[in-house]
């Protein structure tokens, strides 16, 4: 599974591609899966598309996350989730069943692309 994500250009907060347009919340993102490549691809082009909208279009892996979807990379759910530095700050202030799953998802793969897993403390 997949999801795209950027950087709006006005203010620089994190994105989420949605039937078109683009979302704030992880939670709200279209998912696609292996089936929806060709899909997946023309909204990455639509996104990449829209310059003076959104900045770094890419595609995201997801996995499975106590019955919701979180991003593989611990870097995306870092974005996905907002600032880091308070609990009620951000996009994770807001809670829920999504911002749970994130909070809670294991093994996630480095940054870097090696395919050794690490866990989340």
């Amino acid at each position: 599974m997949k999801a795209i994500t950027a950087n709006r250009l006005l203010d620089g907060d994190v994105v989420f591609w949605k039937a078109g347009q683009w979302v704030e919340r992880f939670g709200d993102a279209q998912l696609f899966d292996e089936t929806g490549e060709a899909e997946l691809e023309a909204a990455v082009a639509t996104g990449k598309a829209q310059p003076t909208v959104v900045v770094d279009v890419y595609p995201i892996d997801l996995t499975p996350s106590e019955g919701h979807w979180a991003p593989v990379s611990y870097r995306e759910r870092i974005r996905a989730l907002g600032p880091t530095n308070e609990l009620t700050h951000g996009k994770q202030a807001e809670g829920g069943d999504v911002v749970e799953a994130l909070r809670h998802a294991s093994g996630a793969a480095r940054s870097t692309g090696r395919v050794d897993l690490i866990r989340r403390k």
